[in-house]
This record gives structure tokens, sequence and C-alpha cells, in this order.
């Protein structure tokens, strides 16, 4: 017998979507934000993308906040940089221990209640289009519940720690947008190529109850985040050397669009949110001087909130992340725009 209490059986995507249904206008803004984000990977559009925003979704006033923000700063950079906001609601924890996003607390500060998560992820990506114009990113830690949210995302991170796993791989192969598959962190790149390989072909596999078909994501590409080494130190792969090896290694296969987002925090910062735009810069430096680099790498993604650092769950500063530390606004800011004037 299983060791576990099953609870109360949740809302079906469709019942939830029924609650929370879009509107034409909705509709329109994310169709045409699916197109444009399409054609930067498929190198008809040159603008740098940012994916950008806190570490977890964690208060939905202060995530919409944040990312009115950068609706005023978009203006400014349009012709230059896309902003992709992140809005995270689901948070891996390396030890299964701590605050696991959105999904599980909608009050951090209240036990889990899976069913009023449901509702709040897909409320606040919802307040994300509507308020503010932008769809947004998400992180697909559970693939089961990517239906609750396929309408509204422009973006989908597989992470580090769920890259080489069979589901994550064959529902990203069935999903309508671009999908950054992180390298592990063991670091080992070939992890990385095949999952990016088995989500841009076709599958049969069981999904939901379902026989599923998909029929490959010729967006699926590589998020470079740095990796840990046998003795549990932060590692960088975004060096001139890292990229130049990636690029080889598309080129060696039969991809389409080959594309990479260098996730500027985690183990390529040591988690020091202020070496993101160091890292940035370095990156369009490499840019410059390389073509296959410059061809290959799309954009950053970046975490950065109202509040520089991070808190306790229950530290009660506003615009501050409860997870790991962001870059606070004042600096996030001044580093787009500075990243616009050097492209």
């Amino acid at each position: 017998m299983m060791n576990m209490v099953f609870e109360r059986k949740l809302a079906i995507p469709m019942e939830v979507k029924e609650m929370y249904p879009m509107t034409a206008e909705m509709e329109m803004i994310i169709q045409k934000r699916a197109v444009e984000i399409k054609h930067i990977f498929e190198g008809k559009d040159d603008r740098l993308i940012l994916i950008i925003g806190p570490c977890s979704a964690d208060n939905p006033d202060a995530v919409i906040d944040y990312i009115l923000r950068l609706r005023d700063v978009q203006e400014k950079v349009k012709n230059e940089i896309y902003i992709i906001p992140r809005i995270y609601t689901n948070k891996p924890r390396t030890t299964g221990a701590g605050y696991k996003g959105l999904l599980h607390q909608p009050n951090p500060n209240e036990k889990p209640d899976m069913f009023k998560g449901i509702l709040a992820t897909r409320s606040l990506h919802m307040r994300a289009v509507k308020e503010t114009g932008f769809s947004c990113a998400d992180e697909m830690l559970y693939p089961e519940n990517h239906k609750y949210l396929d309408d509204l995302l422009a973006y989908v991170a597989v992470g580090a720690r769920s890259v080489e796993n069979q589901e994550h791989r064959l529902v990203s192969s069935g999903l309508d947008c671009p999908v950054g598959m992180k390298n592990p962190t063991a670091g080992d790149l070939s992890v990385m190529m095949n999952a990016i390989t088995a989500a841009q072909h076709g599958h049969t596999f069981i999904y939901r109850g379902w026989e599923a078909h998909s029929a490959g994501n010729p967006y699926a590409h590589a998020i470079m985040r740095g990796y840990m080494n046998k003795h549990g130190q932060s590692m960088p792969n975004y060096h001139y050397e890292d990229l130049a090896h990636l690029a080889a290694l598309y080129a060696a296969g039969d991809f389409s669009f080959p594309a990479a987002i260098i996730d500027t925090n985690h183990a390529n910062s040591g988690k020091n949110p202020l070496e993101q735009p160091r890292i940035c810069k370095e990156v369009l430096n490499m840019r410059r001087y390389n073509h296959d680099i410059k061809k290959l790498v799309k954009g950053f993604m970046i975490e950065s909130y109202i509040e520089d650092g991070a808190q306790p769950v229950d530290g009660g500063c506003y615009g501050k992340s409860i997870t790991d530390p962001c870059l606070g606004w004042e600096k996030t800011e001044r580093l787009i725009l500075e990243l616009a004037e050097m492209l």
C-alpha cells in the first residue's frame, strides 16, 4: 500500500479554465506575442530576449507591480530588447524542504492548499496579460499541471533537475511555445542536448490518462545555467569557450533553430545576483566578437525583483524574494537600459 493520504480530487484544467476564462483581447495579446517570440528564435528578429523577474512569484500584487515597471522600461528599449516577465509559480527545492511556490502555498505563511494554488497561478498569469499586456514565462516543474496554464504562457523552462526526466521531454515536444532546457546541475551538456533532441521530435505517450501524440517542438533550446563540480562548488558555463562548444554541439546535430539563453544567476553567478549585470555584458561582448555565438545566444534569464537580496518567508519586506536572492529594481532598470545601448 502507498504511504500517503489522498485528500480530495482536484479540478481538471478544463474546469479551471471555465472558472477563469480568457477574453478575446487577452487571446489577441498572447497570439501576437507568440508570433514575435518565435520570430526571434527563428532569426527573423534580432532583438535580445530578457526572461526576467522574481525567483518565485510569492506575492501576486508585488509581482504585478514589478511587471508594470517592466512595461514602462520595455517602451524605452522596444527596438533592441524583448521582455518576457518571469512568473514562476512552482519552486523546485533541492532537498524538498521550504517554500515550494504559489501553487503549493498561495499564502506563504499558511499551510499548502493545492486547489487554491491552482486557481492562484492561473489568476496571476491572467492578471499579467490583462493589466500589463505581457504574456509571461513559467517553469514546468510538474508536466501534468501545464494544462492549467498552457493557453497563457509565452515561454516555458525545464529546470536543471527535471531536464533528464522523460515526461518533461515528451510533454515539451507537444508545446506550441519555446521551451528552454537547462543543463543539469552536474553540467553534462549531452543531457541537455538529448533533451532538446527529444523535445524537437514527435512522440506517442501517456498524458493525464490519455494516449497523446506530439508533433515535436522546433523551438526547444538550451539554457546555460552553470553547474556544480564534484566538490560542490559553483562553476560558470557562459564563457567564450563554453558557448563556442555549445555552438559546435548544435552544428554536429540536426536541430531546428539552434538557440541558447544564458541564465545569469544560479551556478553562473554563484547565486550572487549582483554579478548578473557583469555576466550579461561579458556575453554581449562575446557576441560582438564571434558571429556563431551572436547567432546562437538569443538572450538572458535574470532573477530580479523590487528589492535587492532575499528574506525569510515571514520577513515582511514588500517585493523582496523569499527564495533565491534577486537583483533590485533600480539596478535592473539601469541594466536593461545599458544592455540596449550595447546592442
